[in-house]
């Protein structure tokens, strides 16, 4: 059986966004997909030069962001 959940890692534990189907004890196998921010994903598409944070920060910064209408 295949199972794809969302998940927070804090305090060094998983911890799942919703219940699991599983029963206590039940021995899993994890693979780990990290999310990432389209800044970061798209930032050598653009030719960005600069550092994956400092494209993070501008993409996200409401200071910058653009106005409606605009």
């Amino acid at each position: 059986m295949s199972l794809t959940i969302e998940a927070t890692y804090e305090d060094g534990v998983l911890k799942p966004k919703q219940p699991l189907p599983l029963e206590e004890h039940t021995e899993v196998r994890i693979t780990i997909d990290i999310e990432t921010s389209r800044a970061r994903r798209t930032a050598g598409l653009m030719g960005w030069t600069g550092s994956v944070e400092l494209a993070d920060r501008i993409a996200l910064d409401p200071e910058l962001a653009l106005e409606e209408g605009a």
